[in-house]
C-alpha cells in the first residue's frame, strides 16, 4: 500500500519509468527522476499542436480513455502524436499494482499509435477518490496543414465517424453489466463493451485530412448534439441535420434506453464531426479504409442550429451534463 504523496523513487522507477518503452526521435529530454520538462525538436516548417483532457467520469479502462481522448484531440486538428505528459492522482491506501495497471494501459496505446510518455507527476493524495489520469498530449503538423474546429463554411456537407455513443455505451456495459444482464443476452453486452476498440479516431482523420477535410471535432462529453452545436458555434454557421442519418448501433440504442438516457447527448469518443465541400467522396474515401461514415446534414448561412426527425424539428443548444453522468 502507498502512502499519501509523491511516489517513492523505486515505486516510480519500477511501475512508471521501466513502464515506457514507446520512443520518439524528436523527444530530446523525456521522462526521469527530477525531470521537471519535456523538449522536443521540429522540422522549420512543423508547428506544435497540444491538447490536454482529465478522465473524471470512470474509472474503469482509465488508462486507455485518458489516452484516446487525447490522440482524437490531436487528430482532429490535424497533427501527428508525438509524445505525453501525464498526471495521475491516486486515492490514500492505492496499491502500487493499480498505479502499474494505469500505466500498463497507457502505454498500450503509445506503443498502437507510435506515442512516447514524456513526463508527468504521479502522486497518492486524499484530494481524490478515485484514480485520476490527465494527459497533455503534444504532436505536430505542417505549416498550412491545420484542421480546426471552427473550419465549416455554409453549404459543406456535416459527416459523422463509425456511430455515436460508442464510449458512452461500453463505460456503461462494464460499470452496470449485471443490472443489463437481467434484461439483455450475453451477446449484446458483450458487443456494447467491446466498442472500446473504435475509440481511436487517428485513422480517419488522417483519411479527412488527405481529403482536404473543412473542419473535424471528435464528439466527446454531450454526445453529437454537444458536438454539433460547438461546430456551429466556432464556425460561425447554421446547421440542417437529419437526425435519421445519424449512425448509431442497436446496442447503443438498448442500453440507453434501459436507463433512459438520451444517446445522441452520450459521450461519443470514436465518433469524429466532419464538415467537407464534397462530403459523398469524403465517405467514399473513408469507406475504402473500412471507416464507416454518413452524411448526417448541411452547414447553412444562417444562425438556426435545426435537426429534423422526419417533420418534427428541434433547436439544438450549448452542450448540457452528458446523459453518462445521470446513471454513474
Amino acid at each position: 500500500m502507498m502512502k499519501v504523496g509523491k511516489v517513492p523513487e523505486n515505486v516510480l522507477k519500477r511501475s512508471v519509468l521501466r513502464q515506457i518503452h514507446s520512443r520518439r526521435e524528436e523527444v530530446c529530454m523525456g521522462a526521469g527522476v527530477g525531470e521537471d520538462c519535456a523538449a522536443v525538436k521540429l522540422a522549420e516548417d512543423e508547428v506544435f499542436v497540444v491538447s490536454t483532457d482529465p478522465i473524471t467520469g470512470t474509472a474503469e479502462d482509465i488508462g486507455h480513455l485518458a489516452m484516446h481522448i487525447t490522440m482524437n484531440d490531436l487528430a482532429s486538428a490535424g497533427a501527428d502524436p508525438l509524445g505525453v505528459m501525464l498526471t495521475i492522482l491516486l486515492p490514500e491506501d492505492s496499491e502500487e499494482t493499480l498505479l502499474r495497471e494505469i500505466m500498463r494501459q497507457i502505454e498500450d496505446v503509445c506503443i498502437q499509435h507510435r506515442v512516447q510518455i514524456m513526463g508527468g507527476h504521479t502522486e497518492v493524495t486524499r484530494a481524490v477518490c478515485q484514480p485520476f489520469v490527465n494527459v497533455c498530449g503534444i504532436g505536430k503538423a505542417k505549416e498550412g496543414k491545420l484542421v480546426s474546429t471552427s473550419g465549416a463554411r455554409p453549404g459543406d456537407d456535416i459527416l459523422a465517424t463509425k456511430w455515436v455513443g460508442l464510449e458512452g455505451t461500453s463505460i456503461l456495459a462494464k460499470a452496470k453489466a449485471q443490472e443489463l444482464l437481467a434484461r439483455y443476452p450475453g451477446w449484446l453486452l458483450e458487443a456494447a463493451q467491446g466498442f472500446d476498440k473504435y475509440l481511436s479516431v487517428l485513422p480517419e482523420a488522417a483519411v479527412a485530412v488527405g481529403a482536404g477535410v473543412h473542419a473535424m471535432h471528435d464528439v466527446t462529453e454531450g454526445g453529437i448534439f454537444g458536438a454539433l452545436w460547438e461546430l456551429a458555434e466556432s464556425s460561425g454557421i447554421g446547421l440542417e441535420i437529419d437526425l435519421k442519418k445519424i449512425p448509431v448501433r442497436q446496442e447503443t440504442i438498448e442500453v440507453c434506453e434501459f436507463f433512459q438516457i438520451n444517446p445522441y447527448e452520450l459521450i461519443s469518443s470514436g465518433c469524429m464531426l466532419m464538415a467537407a465541400a464534397d462530403g459523398s467522396r469524403l465517405v467514399r474515401e473513408l469507406e475504402k479504409q473500412g471507416i464507416h461514415a454518413a452524411m448526417i446534414g448541411k452547414a447553412t448561412g444562417g444562425n438556426d442550429r435545426l435537426v429534423w426527425n422526419g417533420e418534427e424539428r428541434r433547436f439544438l443548444v450549448p452542450p448540457q451534463a452528458d446523459e453518462l453522468y445521470k446513471v454513474l
